[in-house]
Formats: C-alpha cells, structure tokens, sequence
C-alpha cells in the first residue's frame, strides 16, 4: 500500500459526453490522480491522465462510456498504480437522477444499481452511463465499498411552489413528476465555496450560481437552501444546452408526433442529443461554436444569441424570486472559462447593481476570483466547481459514520 493513497477515495464522474476520475484525499482535498475522457461517440475522442510522474495523452476514438473506462484503467495500470492495493476506503459515483427514492449518499448493491438504470427514463444521456461507470468499477474493485452521491439530492428541499408542476395532481403523484434538479453536488460545492471566497456567512447570502457545461443549469439559493433551479423532471428542462434545448413548448412535442410522424423514442433522441447549440449551429463544443462566431457564420452566432437570451431569462427571473441577490457565480467548463459568455449574460445590468469588470473578467486565472467592478452592489465571481472532492467527501463521511457493507 502507498501511504500517499492510504485512505484516498477513487471518484467517477460519468457525464453525457465525457467521464472525469480522480483519486483525492477527503481531509486535505489532495488530487493524486485525475484523469479526463472527452468526446465520448465523437469521430476524435481524447484520453488525459495526470499522476504524480508526469501526464500521459492520447487521442484515440473512444466509441462509448464502458471502452473509455477500459482504457483508463489500462493506462492507471501501465503508470504504475495499481487501485486495488492503494488503500482505497471507498469508490465515490456521482450518480445524476436519484428520484424520489434516492436523496442522500448510498452504499451500491445490485438492488440499487437496478433502481438507478429503471430511472434511466429520467435522465436518459446520464444514468446509463453511471450504470456502466458502476458495472466496471465494482468488477474491478470488488473488496472496496461503493457509495453513490446523487446530483438530485441538493434540490430535494425545494417549496412545494417551485417544485410542483401545474398537472393533474393525481397523475403526478402516481409518476413521480416533480421538478428534481440536477447538477445539486456543484451547485451545493460551489455556492459554499463563494460564501468562504467573500468570507460571508452562507446564510445571510442569496445567491445565483450558473452551472454553465455541456449541460447547463442555474439556481436559486437563499442562506444555502436551493430555493429554485433550471432543470425540472429530466435535465432537459431550463437553459439551452450542448445537446439539450431546454425549455420548449409541451405543443411542439404533440405537434412533432402528429404533423412530422416522430415517434417518441425519435422526439426523445431530437430533443436531448441534436438540440441546444449542435441543433443550431452543427456543433456542440463552445470553443468551436466561438470560432465560427468570429468567423462570421450565422447559424453560430444565432445559436450564440439564444443561448445567452435564456441565460438572462433566468438570471432575470431568480433576481425576482431571491427578492434581490448578494452574488452571482459562473462555474464549469464554460462558466469558468468563456469571458464572452460571463460578459454579454450581466451586459446592461448596472441600474440592478451588476457591472462586470473588463479586465477582471478577461483574466486568465484558474482560482477563485472576483470578476465585478468594484462599484458593483452585486459580488460576481467565478468559483472553479468541484465535484469530484465533494463526492469523495460524502463517500468518506457515509464509510466512517457507517458500518460498510459486504462487498
């Protein structure tokens, strides 16, 4: 056993089109290893993993989820780690649909990997993909415990006013329809994280945090209670996305499957997979959507356009419902990195007390920082995300207040 791995928890994080893992110390918050599969079922996938020698890369088509995790593994083992004998106390999944049934960490057994894929329904482009995430790592890791965190749980609280929705009451209680939330371990992280930045008590702040990734979403949060967010039943719901369109009139679902003869499995794939900016302008990665921005294409710099349009939308609407906010936080991959996006979303919001500040929006820095102006009423920050550290820490707590399984 390596002692700098003695009591490390291994996290998985299965995304729509990519997995992040990171090997992390609970306590300090240490990364020993971490390692990003990207552009999953795309024509050029790409593999990179950092450990304590160096990193290693490759690009290489990477057809699904479980051939990606393989070719982790294989390359965790080449380095010269072998999991298995690192100490490892837990294995930590960030599972994204927990339903009614699931709203704190579990210990994984079988019968809640079966609970998990007959919520695949729910979150159709996530929960396979952590069912699979969960199939390998059990396989290869079977003497360790195995603790799911559930992107749901933060917004289980919500009021009954934000998370019912105007149908038969009846029907919705029968199916479970509600508005659940996702993306609750960054926003939860990172709404903590800028209440320590600004050395605030969390519960005297309301805040907005904008989750802006291949997914997207935004949240309310009053004294470090989720009081609304974007996403809803599925994260289908709310902001344009990657893939997703987000909000959409129910009508044009009706309207899909009686006038253009879709059936519901193709208006499912339409609507999650081929929607959002890809729908719009042919591609789904922010950084070549910019380019072709700067280049003048129409299509992109419409896709631009409405995905900002409905960025407002919400930030407009939770100023309301907070009754006046104290921050507003850009986090993950586009959040933390496009100033373009941070800049044109506050545009025009001085009479409300929010001014962005140029150079401070334009730096290049990875740490948390202050981006407003220093005449801004409003703190806006931007507050790297860190899921895979609040995983580990939940993964670690359940595993030391609880009696572990038998794996």
């Amino acid at each position: 056993m390596s002692e700098s791995t003695a009591g490390s928890v291994l996290v998985l994080n299965s995304g729509s089109s990519s997995i992040k893992f990171q090997l992390i110390h609970p306590d300090t918050g240490e990364s020993l290893a971490s390692g990003l599969i990207e552009r999953i079922g795309e024509p050029s996938g790409r593999i990179v993993y950092h450990h304590g020698d160096g990193a290693e890369e490759r690009n290489c088509l990477i057809p699904d989820h479980r051939a990606g995790l393989t070719m982790a593994a294989n390359i965790i083992a080449e380095t010269g780690l072998d999991l298995r004998e690192a100490g490892i106390v837990a294995v930590g999944h960030r599972l994204v649909h927990g339903g009614d049934i699931f709203y704190e960490p579990v210990f994984i057994d079988n019968a809640v990997v079966q609970s998990i894929s007959i919520l695949s329904s729910l979150a159709p482009l996530h929960n396979p993909a952590n069912v699979i995430g969960i199939e390998v790592a059990r396989a290869a890791l079977p003497d360790i415990p195995h603790v799911g965190v559930f992107d749901t749980a933060f917004f289980h609280t919500l009021p009954p006013e934000a998370a019912t929705y105007a149908i038969d009451r009846d029907v919705a209680e029968k199916h479970g329809i509600r508005r659940y939330g996702f993306h609750g371990t960054s926003h939860q992280y990172v709404s903590a994280q800028a209440a320590e930045f600004l050395g605030k008590d969390i519960a005297e702040l309301n805040q907005i945090v904008l989750h802006l990734g291949n997914g997207a979403s935004a949240s309310a949060i009053s004294g470090g209670r989720a009081i609304d967010t974007s996403m809803g039943l599925t994260p289908l719901e709310g902001l344009v996305m990657g893939t997703r369109c987000g909000d959409i009139d129910p009508g044009v679902v009706l309207y899909l499957h009686q006038n253009a003869s879709l059936g519901v499995g193709q208006i499912d794939d339409l609507l999650n997979r081929h929607s959002g900016v890809k729908g719009l302008a042919g591609v789904n990665d922010f950084r070549t959507l910019l380019t072709l921005v700067g280049e003048g294409d129409e299509s992109a710099k419409l896709a631009y356009d409405v995905y900002i349009h409905r960025l407002r939308k919400y930030v407009g609407a939770y100023l309301v419902e907070l009754g006046g906010v104290d921050v507003i936080t850009f986090t993950a991959g586009v959040g933390e990195n496009n100033p373009d996006v941070r800049r044109d979303s506050l545009a025009g919001l001085g009479r409300l007390g929010i001014v962005v500040d140029n150079d401070r929006n334009n730096s290049n820095s990875s740490a948390a920082r202050r981006i407003s102006s220093d005449g801004s009423d409003v703190q806006v920050l931007v507050v790297p995300t860190n899921e895979e550290l609040a995983i580990a820490r939940a993964a670690a707590k359940l595993v030391k207040g609880s009696a572990a399984p038998q794996v």
